[in-house]
C-alpha cells in the first residue's frame, strides 16, 4: 500500500506496533513493516555535508528548522545510480547549557556528550529504517569519541492558524524501541507558536530583545507574519510586544519534553558506568499531551 498519510490516530502509536512514523514536506505519514521490509544491502550511512543536512531537515521535518550541529549522519539509498538522501541525523549543540551536563554530568559536553536534535526519515524508507539508521550513527559517534547522547521528544500536538496539525505530538517510540533510558520531563515552559504552526524559541525572543547577533532572523520571521519594521532607535523590547501581538503569535502552556539518554559503550559494563545525572523512570510514556488547540491564547 506504500505510505499513509494521515490514515491513524492522532497519539502516537505502541512501541511494539508495525507502523512507523515518517515525514515529507513537514508533514508525518506512516509505513508499516510490511510494505516490503527493511534491507540493510539496499543502504549505507555515512556523514553528510551541512548545507544538505540543512536543507533536507528544513525541506522535511516538521519543525522547519535546523539547530547548531556537531556533527551529521545521512542515511543514503543506493539502489539506484545514485546515492539519494533518504534520512538525516542531527547531532549538535542543545538550547540550554545545562542540558548535556545535568543528563550526563561525568562526560565533557560537546566532546564526548551530543544532544540528538533532527532525526527524520522521508516516506520512502521501509518500516525498522530508523533503528538500522540510529545504530549506525551512534557506531559513528562512538569511534570519534562520544559516549552519550541527549535527545527529547516533544508530545504536545501543534496546529497552524487554520487548525491543521502539523506536529502529532512524540513520545519517543524510536528511543523507547532502541531501549533508551527515560528520564522525565525537562522543565515546563510556555513556547510561542507561530501561524504556520512552528515554534518561536526564546533563545530567538532573546535575541530580538538584546539585539544579540542573529536578531535580524527572528525579526524577519515577524514581519513576515505581518509585523511592522523595528525602526531605527527603536526600543526592541517594545517592538517585540508589538510584533508578537501583530504577527499572531500564540502562547502555549508546555509541560516538557521527555528526555531520553543513550549510553554508547559497546560493553554493558562501560555503558552502566556512566553515571546519569538524572533520575531514570521505568515507565515510558506512551500518549501525547491534550492538544491545546483551539484554547491557546
Amino acid at each position: 500500500m506504500g505510505f499513509h498519510q494521515d490514515m491513524l490516530p492522532l497519539p502516537e502509536i505502541a512501541t511494539s506496533s508495525p507502523w512507523c512514523q515518517r515525514w515529507e514536506g513537514r508533514r508525518h505519514a506512516w509505513r508499516h513493516v510490511d510494505d516490503g521490509g527493511f534491507d540493510a544491502r539496499h543502504y549505507e550511512v555515512g556523514p553528510v555535508a551541512e548545507a544538505a543536512a540543512k536543507a533536507f531537515v528544513v525541506r522535511h521535518h516538521y519543525s522547519g528548522s535546523y539547530p547548531a550541529a556537531v556533527r551529521r549522519y545521512g542515511l543514503f539509498d543506493i539502489t539506484g545510480e545514485f546515492r539519494v538522501l533518504a534520512g538525516v541525523a542531527v547531532f549538535g549543540i542543545p538550547a540550554g547549557p545545562r542540558v548535556l551536563a545535568h543528563a550526563l554530568p561525568d562526560l565533557r559536553p560537546l566532546e564526548e556528550s551530543l544532544e540528538l536534535s533532527r532525526f527524520v526519515l522521508r516516506t520512502k524508507c521501509p518500516g525498522n529504517s530508523e533503528s538500522w539508521f540510529l545504530a549506525r550513527c551512534f557506531e559513528g559517534l562512538r569511534s570519534s569519541g562520544v559516549q552519550g547522547v541527549v535527545s527529547f521528544a516533544d508530545p504536545v500536538p501543534r496546529r497552524d492558524a487554520a487548525g491543521r496539525v502539523v506536529a502529532v505530538g512524540h513520545v519517543g517510540t524510536i528511543y523507547q524501541a532502541t531501549n533508551a533510558v527515560y528520564t522525565g520531563r525537562a522543565t515546563a515552559r510556555s513556547i510561542k507558536v507561530l501561524p504556520d504552526g512552528r515554534v518561536l524559541s526564546e533563545r530567538a525572543v532573546q535575541k530580538v530583545r538584546r539585539q544579540e547577533p542573529g536578531h535580524e532572523y527572528a525579526e524577519r520571521l515577524l514581519r513576515s507574519f505581518g509585523a511592522e519594521p523595528l525602526r531605527a532607535g527603536g526600543d526592541p523590547v517594545q517592538w517585540l510586544r508589538g510584533a508578537l501581538a501583530d504577527a499572531g503569535v500564540r502562547t502555549v502552556r508546555h509541560r516538557g519534553a521527555h528526555r531520553y539518554v543513550f549510553r554508547l559503550p559497546a560493553r554493558r559494563r562501560d555503558r552502566e558506568a556512566i553515571r546519569l545525572g538524572v533520575r531514570p523512570d521505568p515507565c515510558y510514556p506512551k500518549c501525547p499531551d491534550l492538544d491545546p488547540w483551539p484554547f491557546a491564547g
